[in-house]
């Protein structure tokens, strides 16, 4: 079995608080993540391996956005999120 067997995959954006290296100029950005939760259940064609390893599969979720276009209208340069994980778990 994939690992994607084991969650169900939904973008989802959340605020976050960062700066622009370029300007300095501190705002809230919306940065999109791809969130892996686990299933309630594993699905009926699992062997004992995948049983192994669906047990100790965890919720989390991934960034997708790895850069942003700056909110000053006098910079508006884009810069890379560098701040933030790559990876978070739930």
């Amino acid at each position: 079995m994939e690992e994607r067997d084991f969650f169900d995959e939904k973008s989802e954006p959340r605020k976050h608080l960062l700066t622009c290296p370029h300007c300095g100029k501190a705002e809230e950005y919306d940065v999109v993540w791809m969130v892996r939760r686990k299933k309630a259940q594993l699905p009926r064609h699992a062997d004992e391996r995948d049983r192994a390893r669906f047990a100790k599969a965890q919720s989390y979720m991934v960034r997708r956005d790895d850069l942003l276009g700056c909110k000053n209208p006098r910079c508006r340069k884009r810069f890379e999120v560098s701040s933030l994980q790559s990876v978070a778990f739930l």
